[in-house]
């Protein structure tokens, strides 16, 4: 596992090829009457045939046995794993969640599969539009069986344990402080080393990209070097016993059973592809002289609507950085916003709220909630002396940013026992500071 290999870049057209197998991708087309090795030719399309060049995703697998053969897919239970969000009435209250429960493994085994649970999320996965919000907590590996998801894309962040993901188009291990991306309808299967946790970002109808960088330039924040896709890798396994395809389909689950295993795919080439990124490469960004820029300086990627300059969903990180910014308030402001903020916390302590925030849980502010530093915190910042300083080393807190008005499952806000009842708490020790005898100093 230590020895796996990638190819750098982001949305390439890449091309590879399992070494066991050297000239297995086809020259010169893609659907050759007879692909060498006497492979079967299957294209993956991520996007409409007539989506623009610079929008379309596609990718061509040279695969021993095609997806097709398979047996019927019948429904099966979907666990604490879906989309309907109107099975508790709306709460437009600041919520926060202590760390989410990890079954033990002496206990109950619990695969990537059977450990998703659905926290918010908003629209609706037959009309393509609209997010999730998921976290994963399991203990085992997945044995003959693999996830697909034909609603969207899955943005993973492991927060605690490593995975180690087979894809039909090698393997990538992805660690706390990484994240990655399966696209839609791509098969994997995920492998665990102990008890694990992670957040799941799942978007509908949209793929995610890079931000654009305007005046910035040409380089800066999340530099498309730094991703990487997996090169190809291929098992001719029989399984006797059966293998099984699990498929989120409209937000419910079907399964169904082969006698091979899906990892099969000799060579591929194009440029819909699973791929990872260390966050630990972000470029950041900061205010150098006074004031504090929008958390947008912080998006590593985003998905966009169609209208411009507003995300489906935006996945933005608080990496360590410096703070240097005179005559100003450094941490987040106080803020009432359009969009949702789900926050989630890999490791450390998140600036705003050093306690009560912890690694493994998670904070919604839905639309126009007002939110921001706790009493310790604005107290704190108002009198600190105003030197260059770290900020976040050691932590590392993201945003799921959307524009829609996300609404919190019964899980989330009930069956969990996760929710922090006594969250609003941590503001109502603000006090007014209000003089209106205040003059302003002579210069």
């Amino acid at each position: 596992m230590a020895g796996l290999e990638y190819m750098s870049g982001f949305g390439n057209e890449f091309s590879s090829e399992d070494p066991r197998c050297p000239g297995s991708l086809p020259e010169g087309q893609n659907n050759p009457q007879v692909c060498p090795y006497g492979l079967y030719a299957e294209q993956l399309s991520g996007s409409a045939f007539t989506c623009p060049r610079s929008a379309n995703k596609r990718s061509w697998l040279y695969r021993i046995l095609p997806s097709v053969k398979h047996k019927p897919f019948t429904p099966v239970v979907c666990g604490n794993l879906g989309e309907n969000w109107n099975e508790v009435e709306p709460d437009p209250n600041q919520l926060r969640w202590m760390p989410f429960t990890i079954p033990r493994a002496t206990e109950k085994k619990v695969d990537f599969v059977a450990g998703l649970h659905t926290i918010c999320g908003a629209g609706d996965a037959k009309s393509r539009t609209g997010i999730a919000i998921h976290v994963y907590t399991c203990n085992n590996s997945m044995v003959d069986k693999c996830f697909s998801n034909s609603d969207g894309d899955f943005l993973i962040v492991p927060q605690q344990g490593e995975i180690l993901i087979t894809t039909e188009f090698g393997k990538m291990r992805v660690e706390p402080n990484e994240i990655c991306v399966i696209q839609q309808g791509m098969r994997f299967s995920v492998d665990v080393f102990g008890e694990t946790r992670g957040y799941i970002l799942e978007v509908y109808g949209a793929h995610f990209e890079l931000p654009d960088l305007g005046p910035i330039g040409a380089n800066g924040l999340a530099n498309p070097r730094d991703f990487l896709c997996p090169v190809a890798w291929y098992e001719d396994r029989k399984v006797a016993t059966g293998y099984t395809i699990i498929n989120k389909y409209q937000g419910k689950l079907f399964a169904s059973q082969q006698d091979f295993s899906p990892f099969n795919v000799v060579a591929w080439h194009g440029n819909y592809t699973p791929y990872k990124y260390n966050l630990k490469n972000f470029m950041v960004i900061n205010c150098v002289a006074f004031d504090h820029a929008d958390p947008s300086i912080f998006t590593v990627l985003t998905a966009k609507s169609t209208r411009p300059g507003v995300a489906i969903a935006d996945f933005v990180i608080f990496p360590p950085r410096w703070g240097v910014a005179d005559h100003t308030f450094r941490p987040p402001y106080y803020h009432r916003n359009c969009m949702s903020e789900f926050m989630g916390l890999i490791k450390g302590h998140y600036e705003a709220k050093e306690e009560g925030f912890q690694p493994g849980g998670a904070s919604l502010h839905s639309i126009m909630t007002p939110h921001g530093p706790d009493t310790d915190c604005f107290e704190k910042n108002s009198t600190a002396e105003l030197k260059p300083e770290r900020v976040a080393e050691g932590t590392m807190a993201f945003m799921f940013e959307s524009f829609f008005s996300m609404a919190v499952t019964k899980w989330g806000l009930q069956t969990c026992q996760r929710l922090d009842k006594n969250y609003y708490k941590c503001w109502e020790s603000l006090c007014s500071h209000f003089n209106p005898n205040w003059k302003p100093s002579k210069k």
